[in-house]
């Protein structure tokens, strides 16, 4: 077990211990902000004109409906003090289920909400899989989701770009393709390259990533100097996730594995050198966890928050709000179906270091 493993293992008690705010070591406050009769999960959040979104996937399940359909819709609340939240909007497709919403804002100032769509054939294997954009200029009215354009030679029909994160101009984004047949899970050939994009709606292809073991879900963005940093999830194989670093054009990378698995992986940068990452963890006792690494340059670190959260759950959003970390995540820790949560952790806390350090 490595030193990271080892700081989860001692950390798991905090698992419990923050369930009702400030506990011992971990000053946070969680708060459930939405349930329903509906499967709520992969979460997204950011601040646009002085307001708070969240964004989620909302279904009867996981995957498909009792009626063996899929058809998740995205769903956007709204808040002016991050305390109380309403629903802004509701986003479908027919024929396409919708799933893994991320929220930015684009250079013109627009708010783009970047999700998968996915077509099922009457025997639940995947027949089509299409990223798509939507946009909205006042939070409340948003365009009907349409496919994006990517300009690869990578695409295969079964395609997704997971998150979009902007540097000056230009938005980024990792796509990964299904080349595999074994849906309704990832195939068992999957290829993940970098592309770019000035509009969030037509994509070029940037570099292929040199990762086997079924590489899918991946986040980017940029430290302060313009370094891009990438966590890539990997399916197969030994499991372990990626972590990556490049500086412009971004077509050179430095690729490690992270020593953990990955799941709905994401990370803020806070610094000059330095992140927060959020996944689901499968290392500690119990059932899965949402748990917060810090990071820097050279990869993941040990220092941890364990978020109060069990069984299906992780894919946070991550949002700075003053002296305060913003994470939006969905767990079904608590409720019959996965719920919504936001947890507003002290940045000092992630300034502490562990006894391992």
């Amino acid at each position: 077990m490595n030193r990271l493993l080892a700081a989860l293992a001692l950390l798991a008690s905090l698992s419990v211990s923050c369930k009702t705010g400030d506990t011992g070591e971990l000053k946070m406050n969680v708060q459930r902000i939405w349930e329903s009769e509906k499967h709520c999960a992969f979460t997204s959040i950011v601040q646009y004109k002085g307001l708070y979104y969240v964004a989620f996937r909302e279904a009867d399940r996981h995957v498909f409906d009792y009626d063996d359909v899929a058809r998740g819709r995205i769903r956007i609340l709204v808040s002016k003090d991050g305390e109380s939240w309403t629903s802004a909007a509701c986003l479908t497709r027919q024929g396409f289920d919708l799933r893994d919403p991320s929220l930015s804002v684009t250079p013109d100032g627009r708010l783009l909400v970047s999700t998968g769509g996915s077509v099922y054939n009457a025997d639940k294997l995947l027949e089509r899989r299409a990223p798509m954009y939507s946009f909205s200029t006042d939070g409340k009215h948003f365009s009907e989701p349409e496919e994006i354009e990517v300009k690869s030679s990578l695409l295969s029909g079964k395609d997704w770009l997971w998150k979009v994160d902007w540097n000056g101009d230009t938005g980024y984004g990792v796509v990964y393709s299904d080349f595999g047949t074994d849906s309704p899970g990832y195939g068992t050939d999957t290829r993940a390259f970098l592309v770019k994009t000035k509009d969030g709606i037509h994509y070029e292809e940037v570099v292929a990533f040199d990762v086997d073991g079924r590489p899918n879900e991946a986040a980017v963005h940029f430290l302060p100097d313009g370094r891009m940093l990438m966590l890539l999830r990997r399916e197969a194989d030994d499991g372990q996730g990626v972590f990556g670093i490049s500086e412009a054009p971004y077509t050179d990378w430095k690729l490690q594995k992270t020593g953990i698995r990955l799941g709905g992986p994401n990370f803020i940068v806070t610094g000059e050198d330095s992140f927060i990452a959020g996944t689901r963890m499968h290392y500690l006792p119990g059932s899965c966890k949402t748990v917060l690494v810090k990071g820097t340059s050279e990869g993941l670190k040990e220092e941890v928050c364990i978020l109060p959260s069990g069984g299906d759950t992780s894919y946070p959003g991550f949002l700075i709000v003053g002296d305060e970390l913003w994470v939006s995540y969905y767990s079904t820790h608590e409720t019959p179906k996965a719920a919504v949560y936001l947890a507003k952790i002290p940045l000092s806390m992630f300034e502490k270091k562990t006894d391992n350090k």
